[in-house]
């Protein structure tokens, strides 16, 4: 399981270059846009074609489940310690059966304490971020919690091997992606790389 997060400053072409990821096999792309207003939001949706709208994950405005045949709902820490534990009265207005729902972790105890049940679980940062200068990896390992948690932090060709040995079930890539001159070319080859560290 690869998980793309979008760049949270616009890239140049960057909803071009997501199509063609699309297109290249992405099959879980994180919309995190935290200076985006609900309208922009919108229109940044309504420029990615509509076939490809059920493998994005929305972070904020989740109430644009009911508008677009969005894959799921993502919370960030923060919305997770706020509304988790009244998830039935927050999620009652929103069309979310069938999603997803997930949530993003800094630390393993916190995360295998979670009485919640996430369909998946991001943990960051496992390796030095690229995306984050400053945000220094703690190469978590994983392998005793049985959740469905997805590596994220410092995730390129050269850490995926590592990161599957750790105990994750998938990784999520940021900087290994948006940060390089080919974005497109990179994510094929950390795909290929993942996949390949999957099976052996």
């Amino acid at each position: 399981m690869i998980i793309l997060i979008s760049p949270e400053k616009e890239v140049p072409n960057e909803v071009a270059l997501l199509n063609q990821l699309f297109k290249e096999g992405l099959e879980w792309f994180h919309l995190r846009k935290p200076e985006k207003n609900y309208q922009e939001h919108v229109a940044y949706l309504n420029q990615i074609d509509k076939k490809y709208h059920h493998r994005i994950v929305v972070h904020y405005f989740h109430e644009l489940v009911n508008s677009f045949n969005l894959k799921g709902i993502h919370f960030q820490e923060q919305k997770r310690i706020d509304c988790i534990h009244n998830f039935s009265e927050y999620s009652k207005n929103l069309n979310i059966i069938g999603k997803t729902i997930s949530s993003s972790f800094h630390e393993p105890a916190v995360l295998e304490a979670c009485y919640f049940d996430f369909d998946y679980y991001l943990l960051s940062p496992v390796f030095s971020s690229i995306s984050k200068k400053g945000y220094n990896g703690k190469g978590f390992n994983v392998n005793h919690i049985n959740k469905k948690i997805i590596g994220m932090g410092g995730i390129h060709t050269q850490t995926i091997k590592e990161t599957i040995n750790l105990g994750f079930k998938g990784i999520g890539v940021l900087g290994g992606v948006w940060n390089t001159e080919k974005p497109v070319d990179s994510f094929k080859k950390i795909k290929e790389c993942y996949e390949t560290s999957v099976i052996h």
